[in-house]
């Protein structure tokens, strides 16, 4: 199989990485969109225009299935672009949402998401979690984590004091914490560390892997996958920053 991702940036790559690890796919194409990143500070109409221009970035590619490794788009965009793609696209959020629920089973633990304004602003986490009956759900919009794991900083003062900011009024550390975009896994380690290592991490990556097994019955490949990059803007930037990611 030929698969797409999408993200608006680099943040993606932390879904890559776990699918490149799986050896689920034959060849994957990754996109981003990094000429208009961040998504996660625009409005809704806007984020469907540019997530259907993604797609028609992959037409020519003949892929067999997308991934969307942004968590904004999928709870703005993605039932649209299951409408309009040929193949089945998958989003992040719900795998995510499954993925706490295997790990927690405990309905009043304290949970916290962290996502973009948008996601955030969606409700999209809170509502599904709701749903199946946790209590305990807190969400902050933690928007500047992006351009900074889009700089490159995955650790140090700069993050820190952005911690602060962000957690100064969590006094108890929570039981889990959902990384509700696809950048945040590249500063889960601090962030972990932050908490004293008290919280459990919830991201996309891992999950996605485990819903796409069981959804399309997919084999493990015996060689790696082919890989390829593009970008709206500046590609070899994304794929030497991708590279740097996926070997941390």
């Amino acid at each position: 199989m030929r698969v797409g991702i999408f993200d608006s940036g680099i943040g993606g790559v932390s879904v890559l990485k776990s699918l490149l690890e799986a050896r689920l796919f034959e060849e994957i194409i990754y996109y981003g969109d990094t000429a208009r990143v961040p998504y996660g500070t625009k409005d809704r109409e806007t984020i469907i225009a540019y997530s259907l221009e993604a797609l028609e970035f992959f037409a020519p590619h003949k892929i067999d299935l997308l991934i969307i490794a942004c968590n904004t788009v999928s709870a703005y965009a993605l039932d649209i672009l299951k409408a309009q793609a040929p193949y089945p696209v998958v989003g992040v959020i719900e795998a995510g949402v499954l993925a706490l629920q295997n790990k927690v089973q405990d309905k009043n633990a304290s949970i916290l998401i962290l996502a973009t304004q948008a996601t955030t602003k969606s409700q999209v986490y809170p509502k599904a979690l709701h749903s199946l009956g946790y209590k305990h759900i807190d969400s902050i919009a933690t928007t500047l984590f992006v351009p900074l794991v889009e700089e490159g900083i995955y650790e140090g003062e700069i993050l820190q004091s952005c911690f602060k900011h962000y957690f100064h009024a969590i006094s108890t550390p929570p039981r889990a914490i959902i990384l509700g975009c696809t950048h945040y896994p590249f500063i889960a380690k601090a962030i972990r560390e932050y908490f004293g290592g008290e919280s459990l991490l919830i991201h996309s990556g891992e999950a996605i892997v485990e819903q796409l097994k069981k959804s399309f019955e997919l084999p493990t490949l015996s060689t790696p996958s082919k890989l390829s990059f593009y970008s709206s803007q500046n590609n070899s930037t994304l794929s030497h920053q991708a590279q740097t990611l996926l070997s941390l």
